[in-house]
């Protein structure tokens, strides 16, 4: 009797089954994954004992990856807020540049006398308030005139690189050949969490924000009221919600946490402002949100399961003798095939049973 493959009557959303789609689609990916590895000669097996060593299994290695996952646990929660709002904005990548100008900027005007304790609620709303104008005026643009926020959420990063460029080849630039701005003070950077872990206080940032958004979309009124308008605007006018002023509110909220993407990127990896920095991270935090189901915990624990990827991918890279492509193919087959399990959610494999 042959398998059969059809769909379930309900989508399978139990905690469980989630996961275990998920650990399915992991193993696969990196089964897949482990074949790019043979002509090189290396045993795929030891290569992944090495990433997951190197990014989980040590005090430092843990601690990089948690530096590594902050700026995409805020990207991913912006990505929760406003897509479940029904506002799909794609502008991150521009509000974590915002909020990595005005960190900089406050630390560098804070010179090396303020101490942490004063300094970082400063500069964490400076960039949450950076990011959320920067993403308000989208949200105002939809609100008031329509039309689709994509397109002109993906404009605005370019703005935003070159308003960087500007900054870092002009005003803020550090006497030198580089375009970059002078070294942040001391007293400025993130405050290590222990001598020599690799993790900064940014930890608690993240932690901090992921509680904050799990309380506003399951505790709170306004929280209610943007995924209601996220379901069906007409719906939520019916109700008497003013959705307009919620599309602002959400934009607001998804571009502060991206701002403070960039605070974290800025003040606990960096050290001062790049052309280019944090590149990549508006968009690949967006991926750990889908990851993660558009949920917080799951965009939590896809952001640190990516960072540790990254971190740990780079030591196999370098033990194995890997080109880098093949660590980013890998990568990407986790993704994909994660983002494609939810076939395993709508639709069950099984065996009938014989008849007689």
């Amino acid at each position: 009797m042959r398998w059969r493959f059809e769909r379930r009557a309900a989508p399978a959303d139990a905690a469980l089954a989630v996961a275990g789609a998920n650990a399915t689609a992991i193993a696969l990916a990196l089964l897949l994954g482990g074949l790019l590895f043979l002509p090189f000669d290396v045993a795929p097996l030891a290569a992944y004992a090495d990433l997951a060593g190197a990014a989980f299994l040590t005090p430092r290695g843990l601690g990089y990856t948690l530096v590594a996952a902050g700026p995409l646990v805020m990207v991913g929660l912006g990505t929760v807020v406003a897509w479940r709002s029904g506002f799909a904005y794609l502008g991150f990548q521009g509000c974590l540049l915002m909020g990595a100008v005005a960190a900089a900027a406050l630390a560098l005007a804070a010179g090396p006398d303020w101490p942490p304790a004063a300094f970082l609620p400063l500069a964490v709303a400076a960039s949450f308030a950076a990011g959320a104008g920067w993403a308000a005026l989208v949200g105002f643009a939809r609100a008031r005139f329509g039309g689709s926020e994509v397109l002109v959420s993906l404009m605005l990063n370019y703005v935003a690189a070159l308003v960087v460029q500007y900054l870092v080849t002009g005003p803020m630039r550090d006497p030198g050949d580089l375009p970059q701005s002078p070294l942040l003070p001391h007293a400025t950077w993130l405050p290590p969490l222990a001598s020599g872990s690799g993790a900064n206080a940014g930890v608690f940032v993240a932690l901090l924000a992921a509680l904050a958004v799990w309380w506003l979309l399951r505790r709170s009124v306004l929280g209610f009221e943007l995924e209601v308008a996220g379901l069906g605007a007409r719906a939520a006018r019916f109700a008497g919600i003013d959705v307009p002023r919620r599309i602002i509110a959400a934009a607001g909220i998804a571009g502060g946490l991206g701002g403070l993407a960039g605070a974290l990127e800025v003040l606990g990896n960096q050290h001062r402002l790049l052309d280019g920095v944090g590149e990549g991270i508006g968009f690949v935090g967006i991926v750990t949100a889908l990851l993660g189901k558009l949920t917080v915990v799951g965009a939590v624990v896809a952001a640190v399961l990516y960072g540790g990827l990254g971190v740990g991918g780079n030591v196999m890279q370098r033990r194995a003798g890997l080109p880098a492509s093949v660590v980013t193919v890998v990568e990407a087959l986790i993704v994909l095939l994660v983002l494609a399990s939810d076939v395993l959610l709508r639709y069950r494999v099984f065996r009938p049973r014989r008849q007689g």
